[in-house]
């Protein structure tokens, strides 16, 4: 499929989803779960369902514009309250942190589908996730959850070209992730600390600053921005606002990486032995439906 152009691609997504007869969308409003459920919806209608899980690891920002937008959409979205940090393993932060959160995530959508009629539970996993380090993945296959995106081939690239296409506002949303992602495996995840990181991520965007990581090592903040946004950030009008406003937050030191943004960055000092999901990538196109057993 890596030389298919996007038009097959799309293609191929339309004719899966019209395959699954009726879908409940993992939707946290990010590009991915968009453009998956706004594909959903044109192909199957009111056969579309939307579950967004709020939690502690869920910024609060995002909710009022993940709503909106399915609203526009015309899907309906059931909300359900979730909290990690009950999750026996997950506030360890141990490196397979996601695969515990996923399990039970997508067991809870499960149980949701079958009440409401639904065929198959999907989420917004996509080809390019399948070269970084997923445990939530393989949750989600030993789970029989699918992922369109993924199956159609369709990059991260190819998602923000077909969301400009379909006029969603999110096709130049910069990438999100669970806030838990912000800190190095083995540092528990605490309430207080979740909150620390979201009220210093708020503030850099107020800032201006649009891609943006605040990563969380005990009292150091490691701040990842675009490469091309570091300039202004080291700046030192800017960087005496950053300082004294992370320090009100409860830091004791304020760095910044040279590196700038990237995504998985923490994934970076896990052991090669660790690999990644690719076995995931490659399973069947079509997941179990929920008729079938769990």
């Amino acid at each position: 499929m890596g030389n298919d152009t996007l038009e097959a691609k799309y293609d191929r997504l339309r004719d899966s989803l019209a395959g699954y007869g009726s879908l409940l969308v993992a939707y946290s409003g990010g590009l991915d779960s968009s453009l998956l459920l706004k594909v959903s919806h044109d192909v199957l209608g009111d056969r579309v369902l939307a579950v967004t899980a709020l939690s502690p690891t869920y910024p609060g920002q995002e909710r009022a514009a993940a709503e909106a937008l399915a609203k526009d959409l015309g899907v309906r979205l059931v909300t359900v309250e979730t909290d990690e940090l009950d999750i026996a393993g997950f506030a360890d932060n141990p490196p397979e942190r996601c695969y515990f959160c996923k399990s039970e995530l997508f067991g809870e959508l499960q149980a949701i589908a079958r009440d409401e009629g639904i065929a198959y539970v999907a989420d917004g996993s996509n080809a390019d996730d399948v070269d970084d380090y997923r445990p939530g993945m393989q949750a989600a296959c030993e789970l029989g959850v699918v992922s369109p995106l993924n199956e159609a081939g369709l990059t991260k690239e190819d998602i923000r070209t077909l969301s400009k296409r379909l006029g969603l506002p999110t096709w130049d949303k910069p990438a999100s992730a669970c806030l838990a992602s912000r800190f190095p495996y083995g540092e528990a995840i605490t309430r207080e600390k979740l909150a620390m990181v979201e009220a210093a991520e708020s503030f850099l965007r107020e800032l201006g600053f649009r891609q943006v990581r605040v990563r969380h090592h005990g009292t150091i903040a490691r701040i990842e921005v675009a490469p091309e946004a570091i300039e202004r950030l080291a700046s030192p009008a800017v960087r005496a606002q950053v300082v004294h406003r992370l320090t009100e937050i409860g830091y004791d030191y304020v760095t910044l990486d040279c590196r700038g943004y990237r995504t998985g960055s923490m994934n970076e000092v896990l052991p090669e032995a660790t690999g990644t999901r690719r076995d995931v990538a490659q399973r069947p196109a079509r997941g179990r439906g929920l008729s079938e057993g769990p």
